[in-house]
Order: C-alpha cells, then structure tokens, then sequence
C-alpha cells in the first residue's frame, strides 16, 4: 500500500501545474521539467514525512531521469561557526547552463479583503504564509546562499564557481479561492492551479455532503472515491478539534451524485 499511495502522491506533484507561465515572475526565473517520470524502484525510498521534502524528492527524482540534466549536488547545507546560513536545494548542469535550482510547492488562497496587490492576496492556508514573502525571501535569503564564503568554498573544492550559475526556482501551487471567485481570471498566476474553493465553518454547515479529511501528505492528491467518507455529525467533531487549533484543514467533499471536489474550511473566515 505504501508504493500505491506514494505513487498517486506523485501523480499529485507531477500534475501540479507551475504557478506562473511567463518565464519570469517579480525577477524569479522559472524552471520547467520536461517530462515527470517515476523511477518505481525509488518508490520506497521516498519516506519523508514532511510534505516539502518529499515534494523534493520527487523533483529531483525527475531530475534525475532526464538525460538533459547533471545533478551536481543536492541538499547542500552551508554551515558557518556551526551556525546553518541556509540550504541550496539542488546545482545542476542543464545542457550547458549551470543551474541552482530552489524548489517549492504551496498551497495558497486568496483574500480579497487584502487591499494591496493580487500578489499580497495570495496567502497560506493558517495565514502564516504568504505569496509575496516567499517571493521576497527567494530573492533575499536563498539565492543570495549562492555567493556565501562557505558555498564558493565547497563550488572551488568541485572545480566550480558561484559566477556560472543562473538561478531558477521549481514554482508549484494549489491555489483556491472564495466559491464566488471560481470563474474569475487572474491576471498574473497561472489560472489552471486552481484547484478548487475554501470555505468559513459557519458556510461548510450547509453542504449537504459527505466528508473525508486527508493527511498532509495526501494533500496533493486529486480527490477519489475510495477512502473512510464521513458523515456531517462525525466530520463536524473532527473539524471542530481541527479548528480550534487554528488549522484551516483540507478536505473532500462528495455529493449524492459522487461529483468530488477539494475545499479548505478555514478559521479565520
């Protein structure tokens, strides 16, 4: 079972579309892998419970397959006095470009109560995350790891210098939105990532549905009709608990004619 759900975990991530199609976006620079092909005998080395790690195997799984690509090193962590500066993601040799590659996957949902830009409105799911700050700490923290004393240090000890490097990001999202936006068009991410709308608790009261509420890990995946489907009295206690935490759960809803569809219900709504 463990090989089954990681693969569907991988067909989660690989169909995840990137989330902007312009090359650039706010001066980052988008990578695009080419093909996604799951080498199945790596299947049960992905055993990362964090889902940005294993998000990172997946990518440099792919990575790996592609004959178009060297990886150079991966999950470097530079170390200065004992302190951690930061972690590259992963050097790459593409073609003939030398790439430092960062890798994130996100899933955000817009707030149009946010009265500055369409960036600022994209937000985490627990309001502790946001779009335009990832953005910014990319461009100030991560990619600037690139030119720190320790990263030329160990670039000299492989023959290599920070100046051969361009920087890309891997830019993953599941984005969703309030129900009354789901037809609307924004005009600087890429609109097939919305994968679906989230909800207050006082708005989810009145679906009549049946509930199912995945693990982190599975978050990626596309809703299915064979889990533990929970009825309304049972799927409100555990949201409640989930709630009161201050956690904006994922879930899945599936109506009397089996139409499913992923939500998140929310706290702060």
């Amino acid at each position: 079972m463990k090989e089954n759900f990681q693969t569907l975990r991988y067909k989660g991530y690989s169909t995840t579309p990137l989330l902007w199609n312009n090359d650039e976006i706010a001066g980052l620079n988008q990578f695009k892998i080419e093909n996604h092909n799951l080498k199945i005998d790596l299947i049960s080395s992905f055993n990362e419970i964090r889902l940005g790690k294993l998000i990172e195997q997946f990518v440099l799984n792919d990575l790996s397959s592609n004959i178009n690509v060297e990886i150079i090193a991966s999950n470097i962590q530079i170390i200065d006095n004992r302190i951690t500066v930061g972690e590259i993601d992963a050097l790459m040799k593409h073609l003939n470009d030398f790439i430092h590659l960062e890798i994130v996957y996100k899933f955000y949902l817009y707030d149009p109560s946010i009265k500055t830009s369409e960036i600022d409105r994209w937000i985490g799911p627990n309001r502790n995350d946001w779009l335009s700050k990832k953005i910014e700490k990319l461009k100030t923290k991560q990619f600037p790891i690139l030119n720190h004393a320790k990263t030329k240090s160990i670039l000299n000890q492989l023959g290599l210098s920070s100046n051969l490097f361009q920087q890309k990001v891997l830019f993953k999202a599941q984005l969703f939105v309030p129900f009354n936006m789901l037809n609307n068009n924004f005009e600087l991410i890429n609109n097939q990532c919305i994968k679906g709308f989230y909800l207050s608790f006082e708005e989810v009261q009145k679906l009549n549905t049946l509930f199912y509420i995945p693990s982190k890990l599975d978050w990626l995946l596309e809703p299915h009709l064979n889990v533990n489907w929970l009825n309304y009295s049972k799927f409100i206690l555990e949201l409640e608990i989930i709630l009161k935490q201050k956690q904006s759960p994922l879930c899945w809803i599936k109506n009397s004619q089996n139409e499913l569809q992923k939500i998140f219900v929310v706290f702060w709504n």
